[in-house]
Formats: C-alpha cells, sequence, structure tokens
C-alpha cells in the first residue's frame, strides 16, 4: 500500500501549496489553508465516467481555413427568460453552472425547468429526499413522465443510473455535495469539488449531454470551491434577488455560447416563478400623483430595453458630515455627478445627504441612467416634482456636458411603447428620419435640463 499523499489547498482560492502557511500568497487570504487527501484508492468496483471504454479521437492540426463551422445544436428549455440568457437554448455537451444565495429559488428554477422540457431530464438530488421534491413538484403544479428524479451523492452510483436510464439533460443539485471513492476527503473539500466537476464535465463532452450545476456561494457572493471550477464550465450564471422582494434577476457572468449582458426577471410566487416578459412595467412603481424625487430612465440591459426608475432624497445633514449612500448604483459615479452639479450647474450639495435607490433591486452600470440620477437629485433638491410623462436617456460628463449614448432608437421605440409623452437627451444622438409619437427634447449642457424641468 503506497504511502498516504496529502497537500494543502487554499479554500478561497484553490491554490495548491506543499506546506501549510498563514496567508494565501494567490489571494492574499489568511488562516484558508486546509490539508486534504490526494491519493487516489487502487481499488473500487464502482462505474467512473473516467474510466469508461469511449473511444479515444486522435487530434491532428489543421489550418484554420480547413477548419468547417457549424451552428451549435441547442435544446429549447421551453422558459423564455432561460432561453434568452443562455443565448438560445441549452447547447449539447455543454456544462452549466448556477449560483446563488441560499434559498433564493435556485433548486426550484430548475425542477420548474424540467418539469416543462419536452426532453428526458434527470434530477440528481443530494440536499433533499424524492419526497421532498415531489412535494415541490406538486407545488409547482408539474408533472411530466420524461423527468426523473435521484438522491445519490456517489459519482460512481449517479453514472449508473445515466448508463441505465440514458437522460438527454442532467441537473446536479449541487455538486458541494457530491464526493467520488478516488477522492479521500470530505464532500465539499477543494480536492472532491475539483473531481466531481471534471468527471461530469468528461462525460458531458463525450455525450454530448448538456449538465447543470447548482453552486454554493460564499459569504462575499463569490461561488464556493476553487476558482477553477467556474473556468472548467461553459456558462456561469448567477441568480440574484432579495428574499424579502419578489423579483429575482438571472445573469450570465460567462457565456462560451452567447451574450454575458443579457438578463432574464422571474417573480417569485408560491406556485413558482413566473416569468416577467415586460419588466418596464414592474419597475416603474405606480403612484396617483407626482412625487419629488423620482425620474424615469431608458436603459439596455444586453438586447433588452427597459425602463426604470430612479429615487433620490436629498436632505440637510444633521451629523455634520454629509451621507452619500448608493442602492444599485455605483457609488462613485454619484460622488462625481454631485461634483458636476456642484461645479457646473452651481448647486450647493456639498452640506446635504444625499440617498440614491434604483427601484426594482436592479443594478445598473448603464451610463444612459446619469441625466435620470442627476434629475431625480434635484427634483429633491427643489422639493419640485417631474412630470410623470417624462423620461431620460444621457450621460453627463464632468464638464457638465450631456453626451451621447448607444442604440437611442431601441429606447425612444419603449418610452413610447409605455405612453411616455417626452423624451430628454444629447443633442448629438443622431436619429433616423423615422416618425416616433413622442416629443424628443435635445439638450447639450445640465442647465438646459433645469430650464427645461424646474
Amino acid at each position: 500500500m503506497a504511502k498516504t499523499k496529502t497537500t494543502f489547498f487554499c479554500q478561497n482560492c484553490g491554490a495548491q501549496f506543499p506546506k501549510w502557511i498563514g496567508k494565501c500568497n494567490s489571494c492574499n487570504e489568511w488562516n484558508t489553508i486546509v490539508e486534504e487527501v490526494i491519493q487516489k484508492e487502487t481499488k473500487g468496483s464502482g462505474s467512473n465516467w473516467k474510466q469508461s471504454n469511449s473511444p479515444k479521437r486522435a487530434s491532428k492540426a489543421l489550418n484554420i481555413k480547413e477548419i468547417t463551422t457549424s451552428s451549435e445544436d441547442r435544446l429549447p428549455t421551453n422558459n423564455k427568460e432561460l432561453n434568452r440568457v443562455l443565448g438560445g437554448g441549452l447547447v449539447t455537451g455543454s456544462v452549466i453552472l448556477l449560483g446563488g444565495e441560499p434559498g433564493i429559488g435556485k433548486s426550484t428554477l430548475l425542477l420548474q425547468i424540467a418539469l416543462m422540457m419536452d426532453n428526458k431530464v434527470l434530477y440528481v438530488s443530494g440536499e433533499e429526499s424524492q419526497s421532498q421534491i415531489k412535494l415541490r413538484g406538486e407545488r409547482l403544479n408539474g408533472t411530466n413522465e420524461n423527468c426523473l428524479i435521484l438522491t445519490e451523492t456517489k459519482t460512481q452510483n449517479i453514472f449508473k443510473i445515466i448508463e441505465e436510464t440514458n437522460p438527454e439533460i442532467v441537473v446536479i443539485d449541487s455538486i458541494q455535495t457530491l464526493h467520488t471513492d478516488y477522492i479521500d476527503a470530505s464532500p465539499g473539500s477543494i480536492s472532491q469539488i475539483r473531481e466531481a466537476a471534471s468527471e461530469l464535465i468528461k462525460f458531458a463532452k463525450e455525450t454530448n449531454t448538456p449538465v447543470v450545476l447548482i453552486g454554493h456561494i460564499t459569504k462575499e457572493g463569490a461561488i464556493a470551491g476553487p476558482k477553477i471550477l467556474e473556468h472548467m464550465v461553459d456558462v456561469v450564471l448567477q441568480f440574484e434577488g432579495d428574499r424579502n422582494h419578489t423579483y429575482r434577476i438571472l445573469r450570465a457572468q460567462k457565456n462560451r455560447f452567447g451574450s454575458t449582458a443579457e438578463l432574464g426577471i422571474y417573480e417569485m410566487r408560491s406556485t413558482g416563478l413566473r416569468e416577467v416578459t415586460n419588466p418596464s412595467e414592474i419597475l416603474i412603481s405606480e403612484k396617483d400623483s407626482d412625487l419629488t424625487g423620482t425620474a424615469i430612465s431608458a436603459t439596455l440591459e444586453g438586447m433588452r430595453p427597459l425602463m426604470i426608475e430612479v429615487q433620490a432624497l436629498v436632505s440637510s445633514a444633521v451629523y455634520g458630515t454629509p451621507q452619500r449612500s448608493s442602492t444599485g448604483y455605483n457609488i462613485k459615479r454619484l460622488n462625481m455627478l454631485l461634483a458636476v452639479l456642484e461645479k457646473r450647474a452651481g448647486f450647493r450639495l456639498g452640506a446635504k445627504d444625499v440617498f440614491l435607490n434604483i427601484a426594482g433591486g436592479l443594478k445598473v452600470e448603464d451610463p444612459a441612467i446619469d441625466l435620470a440620477v442627476v434629475c431625480a437629485i434635484l427634483s429633491s433638491n427643489e422639493d419640485e416634482a417631474i412630470p410623470q410623462n417624462v423620461c431620460f436617456a444621457a450621460e453627463v460628463g464632468l464638464a457638465g456636458e450631456i453626451r451621447a449614448v448607444s442604440r437611442i432608437e431601441q429606447r425612444i421605440i419603449e418610452a413610447e411603447k409605455l405612453g411616455f409623452e417626452k423624451i430628454i437627451l444629447s443633442k448629438f444622438n443622431k436619429i433616423a428620419n423615422k416618425k416616433f409619437n413622442i416629443e424628443i427634447v435635445k439638450v447639450s449642457k445640465i442647465e438646459e435640463v433645469v430650464k427645461e424641468l424646474f
């Protein structure tokens, strides 16, 4: 019997070290180095996918002109929001990693999709029993003979069931609960996660079967386990939202087969997750009268235009030092816009508290909402409401100039569709000779916007 071999891994980034050290040289975190056994067993009767007798393909170098390309085969999921984020559906042979906070709805989303699909799906759970999953499925009002439920955590047994049932899609809930006999370490450790993931990826590539993995996240919000896990998979999805709110957002952080700018929006109900096909209606609050400190902006997330509400509150600083707080918007950019208002427009905001919020729980990075942020702050400061039928789409520069933004026609069409009567944008935006049923106001400086509204 060979001597047991151990090595040391960083639990935060997955870096490997020959001996224990207090600080990881890779990610600079303290006290994250743990010892793990890495010797593989020489005995074992289980069926491991790495031992399969699949034919080996000989590699051959080809001139790039000789390589033929073809579009990827995709399996539609019967879920428009997920299809949008993935780029059209599940690519055959791809491996998808879905991460999110505990209780946010990851298992609910994948079980709901498994019950909706026309393909045979094997749903493997290492966290819940089959009866618990059945109860959840009944709550989702879903029954599908093509959906098979398996409660197992050992990869050798999972591959046995896969060979018997021959599914077209495999869902693993979750990768942190799996373990293989070929690594002598506890489930959830760096070695086990990496080994189990590599076996599933090899299976997906050799059989052209899509595999969807659910991953836990750390307290910082990153997916738990080694960072190499995110490099190994083809798609990394993040399921975001506040458990105290009903809306959930699905984002692609990495996608080898599509854009990472798309997002899907869901509403959490007792009967499962409902797709939100027109998010602009839920992102704009309904109110009876004009309220100060609110402005509507036309933004874009990927190819999807959205109308979002920006809320601001400006008040006198009670404790001497003014507070600057932002939710869903970059705080550094907020400070920059406040400095522009001080210097270029003459508004004295240095001694006032400023609070900013993007309604609906969205995190927006589109610079086109700058003008709406500025107008919401001025509306609260002047205590004068902006008319409900006015929206904005422009970037604000350091000189106080109103800058043009991309794909302006899409923004105008979305504003017109939702019933807005006026949109304020940069005069440097070039608009095709097309008639819109909405008044377009072009401005070049903040002073012009102030005159137009206040």
